[in-house]
């Protein structure tokens, strides 16, 4: 099939379905100018100072740093917070809301990112599961209870050593404060508030069981292959149909759809083709 067959054949999946699952990862944030951490060199492109030391991504997004050097570890946590809070949401994450619109269709967003990208482009808060925790919310690092809050700190960063000038520190004991995300290696993550989205979330499929679905992935590599293994998993239940927007790997077995392009332009053409009479 051509380029514009494809995307035809996504609109048709959306127009037809009942409810529109968004699936997303790292590479629906790259039209917004967010980094993906793309291989070892992706990661230091965007952080040219953790080259110079030998650590990549995997190295950095690792909760020891906070417990043998905060200020270190709140560096890389800190620059993410400040540059997710001053991200501008793509048009895209405007296309989708449209379609929910347009079609009526009852919704629900699984993102393996931490941004906060589809809340601050308006989306509810209550039909969004962030698999991975968010950036915007804090944690005790021992962690002294259970509570999870919001992330209202302001954390400046000096850019040249990725050391932090602020260390956020737990509301209930003083301790060092961490973000609510699950990191790599990970021991002290709270993963209360994400359990209770995922219940939200199996809810919806409880509701929409056996009914037409139009699943949208976007940008979901295989690096952390959480949200591709989970559309491909939603993919096999009866009635619902997975759009695979990916620029590097768009594979995905027919029925399903591989839009092999950037988030953006993949939105863009299934407009153009929803808009066809």
């Amino acid at each position: 099939m051509s380029q514009k067959e494809l995307f035809h054949a996504a609109a048709q999946a959306i127009a037809e379905a009942r409810a529109l699952i968004v699936t997303a990862g790292a590479g629906i944030g790259v039209d917004s100018g967010l980094p993906d951490f793309r291989g070892d060199h992706g990661f230091w492109n965007a952080y040219p100072m953790y080259q110079r030391l030998g650590i990549n991504f995997v190295n950095a997004a690792n909760p020891t740093h906070f417990e043998q050097d905060p200020a270190f570890g709140w560096g890389f946590y800190g620059h993410r917070t400040n540059l997710y809070r001053a991200t501008t949401p793509h048009e895209g994450f405007s296309l989708l809301r449209q379609w929910i619109k347009r079609y009526d269709l009852n919704h629900f967003v699984v993102t393996s990112n931490v941004d906060g990208q589809f809340q601050k482009a308006g989306f509810d808060e209550g039909a969004i599961l962030e698999v991975h925790g968010s950036i915007h919310h804090l944690q005790c690092l021992k962690p002294c209870c259970m509570a999870i809050w919001p992330n209202k700190e302001e954390i400046p960063v000096d850019f040249n050593t990725m050391r932090a000038e602020h260390i956020p520190r737990c509301i209930h004991c003083g301790h060092t404060a961490r973000p609510n995300i699950l990191m790599f290696g990970d021991y002290s993550w709270i993963s209360d508030r994400t359990q209770r989205q995922e219940e939200h979330f199996e809810a919806f499929l409880d509701t929409h069981r056996d009914q037409p679905i139009a699943v949208v992935e976007i940008g979901a590599g295989t690096m952390v292959p959480t949200i591709r293994f989970l559309s491909e998993r939603l993919g096999r239940r009866t009635g619902i149909k997975v759009i695979r927007i990916n620029p590097r790997e768009p594979h995905i077995d027919a029925p399903h759809i591989s839009l092999n392009c950037g988030g953006l332009e993949g939105l863009r053409g299934i407009e153009q083709q929803l808009d066809t009479p």
